[in-house]
């Protein structure tokens, strides 16, 4: 279902592609040959959530952000580059994720968190409120801790992950 919130529409680019199962509301961009799957809400009522292109969420993923008030004063977007794969069960809030980044299953990553480029979080992961995560390297565990440098192999994985994604987009676009 994509659905407006007061005067904001999601703005879904060409080639995205959207579950019918899934929930977007609101002050929503998904960039082009982006996906969101089944069971998916994505909810930009009281910010804004940018998604670029390229970029997979997951099957019951859950995308908000944080309000303009007195504790977080103009409130904070939920912004996501391009090639980010968001596995299954993620919660994604008021965070900043760079491009070519994998966000493994079931991870948490909280208000104003920053994912900065070709990095991987480990399933299962939490990143408290504010916390950078350096590019390049492999992330696990709660709180979410530095393992090690990524190999080349894993970063071409990365990429390779956003790409598998859009061709399993198209096939699901196309009728299955």
């Amino acid at each position: 279902m994509i659905r407006a919130f007061e005067n904001h529409r999601p703005r879904i680019a060409a080639g995205a592609w959207v579950d019918e199962t899934a929930v977007v509301i609101g002050d929503v961009t998904l960039g082009e040959d982006s996906s969101i799957w089944p069971l998916c809400v994505l909810r930009g009522d009281v910010n804004r959530i940018r998604i670029g292109a390229c970029t997979n969420i997951q099957d019951g993923s859950v995308l908000h952000v944080t309000h303009d008030g007195p504790y977080t004063p103009g409130g904070r977007d939920l912004v996501l580059g391009d090639a980010v794969t968001v596995g299954h069960k993620v919660i994604l809030h008021a965070c900043t994720i760079h491009d070519r980044v994998m966000v493994g299953m079931g991870s948490i990553v909280m208000d104003g968190a920053v994912i900065e480029s070709d990095v991987l979080l480990a399933a299962g992961s939490v990143v408290p409120p504010g916390k950078l995560l350096e590019s390049g390297h492999l992330w696990r565990g709660s709180p979410a801790r530095r393992v090690r440098p990524l190999t080349e192999e894993e970063k071409a994985h990365l990429r390779y992950s956003a790409e598998h994604y859009v061709r399993v987009k198209n096939r699901h676009a196309g009728g299955g």
